[in-house]
């Protein structure tokens, strides 16, 4: 933690600093001696946008009618052709009514949250979490509770924990699916049975599927709960263009609620943003029908890569593979009593591999790193096997 500043929030100067940049700058002391560095940090795509999106970027980046303000919920285009979009991931009645569009996925966080809970509220998360939730929730000063999940669980959460964990404070239950960081991916039957007890207990489900395009199977559907009775009344779908088409500098997002929902997730834009950056929502616009034939690649290519993974880590007894799906795998590392950040430090310094410390997803993950598995293509991750396996703190 920072040293306390009492001429700054409090809420916010009691956080720790970004994570990500702590770990690149870990990266960047590593003197190559075991070859060029293999970055599994920060969850970007590990392959270059379609030369198309790019030209589509281009046209709308220097087109005048993008550089005005657009509408709050987003530009009518994105919206309709993102309303029909989910129509068709979900199979269910969802339009562009249902859709508001925002500055990247973790803005949609926020935006969900502020407009189900506020201070002193308490909305759930299960642990392992993702860490830009919870210091969201920290700064806007809305208090978080846990729901432990296990690796012997394949890190899902154990639907008595969540029911023991809701008390008269809680407002909301944050799931993200495929997991970051564990990549766990919650099965529809467990969604359902999670929604059903949110609805029984009158609070928000706020569903983080940023990653959902990287489902292991092609044209699988996520889950059903846009089909259940009363969904409007408890669900907000988040999601994230960023990996799907390779764009995460140009921040853009995507909330699914009902329209209710949207209409106070406006309210919360006007004063945050006004509207999401224009010309990459005409781009995604046209794009979206465009290029489903290369985002299948991509799916396909990032399954190729958890095989890889899976194969080096089958070379490495002493480091298990506890979860791996979407963009991440959640590895043990085999230096019991040692913390995750130390290890992770050394491995970037000495071995010339990134990662993620456990402990920045709780406290309780000391003995975990996050690999984000999709950065690297197949024949990188395979380079993983010898320096790993050659890796010590000594």
């Amino acid at each position: 933690m920072l040293a306390s500043n009492s001429r700054f929030n409090p809420l916010v100067d009691k956080l720790s600093l970004p994570p990500v940049p702590s770990v690149a700058a870990w990266g960047r002391a590593y003197d190559g001696a075991k070859g060029p560095l293999i970055d599994l940090s920060q969850a970007v795509p590990g392959y270059p946008a379609h030369p198309e999106m790019l030209r589509l970027l281009g046209e709308t980046a220097s087109s005048i009618t993008y550089t005005g303000y657009g509408p709050i919920e987003g530009d009518q285009s994105l919206r309709d052709a993102y309303g029909a979009h989910v129509a068709d991931v979900y199979g269910a009645p969802l339009a562009a009514a249902n859709t508001h569009v925002t500055s990247g996925c973790n803005q949609a966080f926020v935006c969900a949250a502020m407009t189900v809970a506020g201070p002193g509220n308490t909305v759930l998360m299960t642990e392992p979490f993702y860490f830009n939730h919870e210091t969201t929730l920290a700064m806007m000063g809305i208090k978080t509770a846990f729901v432990p999940c296990k690796a012997e669980d394949g890190f899902l959460p154990e639907l008595s924990a969540i029911e023991a964990a809701i008390t008269s404070e809680v407002k909301a239950l944050a799931l993200v699916s495929p997991n970051n960081p564990t990549g766990a991916i919650y099965p529809p039957a467990l969604l359902e049975t999670i929604f059903k007890l949110c609805q029984q207990k009158g609070i928000w489900l706020i569903l983080d599927e940023t990653y959902r395009d990287f489902l292991p199977e092609a044209g699988q559907k996520p889950h059903g709960l846009f089909n259940l009775a009363g969904w409007e009344e408890t669900l907000i779908s988040l999601y994230s263009f960023s990996k799907s088409f390779c764009i995460p500098g140009h921040r853009l997002g995507a909330i699914t609620a009902s329209e209710a929902v949207i209409g106070q997730v406006a309210k919360i834009m006007d004063n945050l943003q006004i509207c999401a950056p224009r010309a990459a929502q005409g781009a995604v616009a046209a794009a979206l029908p465009l290029l489903a034939g290369w985002r299948e690649e991509n799916r396909q290519e990032i399954g190729r890569r958890a095989e890889a993974l899976k194969a080096v880590m089958e070379q490495l007894p002493d480091w298990k593979l506890d979860a791996i799906g979407a963009y991440f795998a959640f590895v043990r590392h085999p230096f019991a009593g040692v913390g995750s950040a130390e290890v992770a430090e050394k491995l970037a310094k000495r071995a010339g591999i990134t990662c993620i410390p456990g402990v920045y997803f709780g406290e309780g993950q000391q003995n975990y790193l996050r690999f984000a598995f999709a950065n690297a293509d197949a024949e990188t991750i395979g380079r993983l096997t010898e320096r790993l396996k050659n890796f010590s703190l000594s």
